[in-house]
């Protein structure tokens, strides 16, 4: 049993983290490149929280330019235990209006400008991603969610795109075929490098609008998004809030804290000693175990 170290990756409209006591900005530097942003760290109730902007205050970052593999580390260095991902999103589905919320619990990845893993030539580890999320914290953010007064569905295949235009309407009706339920432009590689990092990893994807496949509905112009997406920004600070009070007093091992066991596939004798070294947050543990 340890103590609950709450990483929150905000997305569109949410920037900062209302109610933390005792709060300071911090840089965390990483080896991987510049985070979005310093590390907001603080306390809520009895749990620690850190919290990343994932654009950077004022929305500096388009979301190609978030350095994720920077911002995964950051969190592990800053003792994260869990992150839960916050980010606006579009629907492909009818009953998910704007305003919902929907935690995810599947991924397709249609991104392709990104480093999408820590590791590489020298040091070459496979994770498994079959089923992607924390079905713990996800299970904790719904219900911190409900209680928050927001629309939570459970369950949905988010399709992550590399941005920053929006869908044409053939793609946003090929995903759609393709039984994805949201669209988004950030949780992929972040979903990839936190399962690698050791990181349970949960997704509330909040809804803005219905992309552009919606014939009655107008294209998806940011315009037309920007009042739902205040709502949405304020109840995901409740529900942070909120799942921070229901987190058991102590957290219990998950499967995922020793993802990387088995994973590390390079014999010692090959491994890059200076990729070894950049990975030190990442695999530490797991380094640990081989040679205990």
């Amino acid at each position: 049993m340890t103590a609950w170290v709450l990483g929150i990756i905000g997305g569109s409209g949410v920037y900062d983290i209302e109610g933390l006591e005792d709060p300071r900005w911090t840089t965390v530097e990483s080896p991987f490149g510049t985070p979005s942003d310093d590390l907001l760290i603080g306390t809520l109730g009895a749990v620690k929280l850190v919290f990343l902007p994932r654009h950077g205050r004022g929305h500096r970052l388009p979301p190609t330019h978030v350095d994720a593999r920077a911002n995964i580390d950051a969190l592990k260095r800053a003792g994260c235990t869990d992150v839960l991902s916050l980010s606006a999103v579009g629907s492909l589905r009818e009953d998910l209006a704007p305003g919902d919320f929907v935690v995810v619990d599947q991924f397709i990845d249609r991104t392709f400008a990104r480093e999408k893993s820590f590791f590489g030539p020298g040091m070459v580890a496979h994770v498994s991603m079959a089923h992607p999320v924390c079905p713990r914290l996800s299970a904790l953010a719904a219900q911190a969610g409900r209680a928050a007064g927001a629309r939570m569905v459970e369950g949905g295949c988010y399709l992550a795109m590399e941005g920053p235009q929006f869908s044409t309407k053939a793609e946003s009706n090929l995903y759609r075929a393709w039984n994805c339920d949201v669209i988004g432009m950030t949780n992929m590689p972040e979903a990839k490098l936190a399962r690698e990092a050791e990181l349970p990893y949960a997704s509330v994807a909040m809804v803005t609008d219905y992309d552009c496949w919606r014939e009655e509905e107008a294209h998806v112009e940011m315009t037309h998004i920007v009042d739902v997406m205040r709502g949405n920004a304020q109840r995901a600070r409740d529900l942070v809030r909120r799942l921070a009070m229901a987190l058991p007093a102590t957290r219990a091992p998950s499967p995922i804290d020793t993802a990387l066991d088995g994973a590390l596939v390079t014999a010692p004798s090959a491994r890059d000693a200076v990729l070894v070294d950049k990975l030190s947050a990442i695999v530490g543990r797991a380094l640990a175990t081989e040679t205990a």
